[in-house]
């Protein structure tokens, strides 16, 4: 019930006329960031970051932090909602938790059922954002009250958990991902030390006594990275868009696809929690239940409404579930997470566990928004999934120079100096090559987040031990932790050493 009552209180905030206006842009914009394709709601939520301090400088520092994640958050997930529009009329993901839906929503659009398709990913994208919120608001509260009972060796191992948890989901290869994993660590090291006051890899240039500033590493690296792979590799982004007639879905429709959502929903929301999971694997594990559980699975692949609501429900249930370590542990569970979780430290907002004590007008007003913003996107979608439509068709010779233009203008407004600019450059080349060969981009901006989270409270830990390492195994929740990032990286490497085994023993 106590919840129940701060949720009372988040709505108090999320119902402010300028906070509703805030929910409202930030869906419209992260739909739009769906349905474009490449762009995906970490490079739309990186690129919007210097808009929201811009917009925010007027209101005292707990509204502008709970507007500006209100905003951030509605873009969030709200371009999981437009990342099915080019799945099913391109055959082109919006952004990668809409691969699944490519393979039944286009034969659906082929076969002249677009509108179903369409609307199906949205109502199951509704009744999934509805689920993981109820789940947020009863699961937050009790994990962050656990939470306060861990010193810095617990944390330390926690957050070592998370970065071994999305360096082992991310990409194809683990260790490109361990490599970036480093790479972010060790930029977060640059600047001057908080406990010695030393200078660390400054080279006596005053631009990096405070650090490099994370906002300019996240645009740089996603929004102005998809900018250069567009200019260089001339990538028009061309396609056969197919017309979108009939909108709503049949009963028939509506009854298929009833119990997929309710599974996907669930199924979505627990792999959400999971740090380093993410939508991704959602939705490919629900499209796997499905096609598992069905009577009839050769139609899967052939235009199944099913094959739909599924993966489009998981995805949007793994959004909202990945806010809960985020929120409650200061641990982001997908790379999306955290940058919105730089997004709140800019703004001296911790998450974690005293976030929901320190600062609860953030965290419930952020909660309570969402409920706001799922049924925002639903009235949005429904009606205008032609207009939606319209926005793939947008030429890139007039996307390009507006993302730019944000880009350059908002890192300029928050920080103020040309060394910023010229940083924000490198990072563009650098995310634009990085990308090129398969170097995932977000453990390297976990990596800059966590870095100096985990550098402090492994030195905390080891003041209060007198320098000896033991205490990270002495704690049985810091040494349970600490299993389980090792698990995490062995499991899926032992996994392909068999898989090589099995293949060369079939050969010979």
């Amino acid at each position: 019930m106590e919840a129940l009552h701060f949720l009372g209180d988040g709505f108090s905030i999320a119902l402010q006329w300028h906070n509703i206006a805030f929910a409202f842009f930030g869906v419209l914009i992260g739909t739009a960031v769906g349905v474009l394709p490449g762009i995906g709601p970490m490079s739309g939520v990186a690129l919007l970051i210097p808009v929201t301090a811009t917009i925010t400088s007027g209101l005292d520092p707990q509204s502008a932090a709970a507007s500006s994640i209100i905003l951030l958050a509605g873009v969030y997930y709200g371009a999981m909602y437009g990342g099915s529009t080019t799945s099913i009329l391109l055959n082109t993901p919006g952004e990668s938790s809409s691969v699944v839906t490519v393979l039944d929503g286009y034969q659906m659009a082929k076969k002249g059922r677009a509108g179903a398709a369409l609307s199906i990913a949205a109502i199951g994208s509704f009744v999934a954002g509805i689920v993981s919120l109820i789940g947020l608001v009863l699961l937050a509260e009790p994990l962050s009250n656990i939470a306060l009972e861990f010193g810095p060796a617990e944390y330390f191992s926690l957050m070592l958990l998370g970065l071994c948890a999305v360096s082992g989901l991310a990409g194809s290869s683990m260790t490109k991902a361990l490599m970036m994993t480093v790479v972010g660590l060790l930029m977060a090291t640059i600047g001057i030390d908080s406990v010695s006051g030393v200078s660390r890899f400054t080279y006596d240039n005053p631009n990096l006594y405070s650090g490099l500033e994370f906002l300019t590493i996240a645009v740089g690296l996603f929004a102005l990275g998809e900018v250069f792979k567009t200019i260089l590799e001339k990538d028009n982004g061309d396609g056969d868009i197919i017309k979108v007639k009939k909108i709503l879905p049949t009963k028939q429709d509506l009854k298929d696809s009833a119990a997929p959502i309710t599974r996907g929903s669930l199924l979505g929301f627990f792999i959400g929690v999971l740090p380093g999971a993410g939508a991704t694997l959602a939705s490919f594990f629900s499209y796997i239940m499905e096609k598992k559980i069905s009577k009839d699975p050769k139609k899967f692949g052939q235009g199944a409404i099913e094959g739909v609501a599924a993966p489009e429900s998981a995805n949007n249930a793994a959004s909202g579930g990945a806010l809960i370590p985020l929120l409650t542990l200061g641990i982001p569970g997908s790379g999306t997470t955290a940058i919105l979780m730089g997004a709140l430290i800019m703004y001296d907002v911790q998450p974690g566990p005293l976030l929901f004590d320190d600062h609860p007008e953030v965290a419930w007003g952020l909660i309570a928004s969402m409920f706001i913003g799922n049924v925002m996107l639903l009235v949005l979608n429904m009606p205008l999934v032609k207009v939606f439509s319209k926005i793939i068709e947008t030429p890139k010779k007039y996307l390009l120079p507006i993302i730019i233009a944000i880009s350059i203008f908002g890192v300029y407004a928050v920080q103020n100096t040309m060394f910023d600019l010229l940083l924000l450059l490198a990072c563009g080349a650098a995310g634009y090559f990085l990308a090129k060969h398969d170097f995932p981009l977000a453990p390297l901006v976990l990596g800059l987040v966590l870095g100096p989270m985990i550098e402090n409270n492994m030195r905390r830990a080891l003041t209060g031990s007198d320098g000896d390492f033991m205490i990270f195994l002495q704690s049985p929740i810091s040494l349970i932790f600490l299993i389980f990032a090792l698990l995490w990286i062995l499991i899926p490497v032992v996994l392909k050493m068999r898989g090589k085994n099995v293949i060369t023993n079939e050969e010979g």
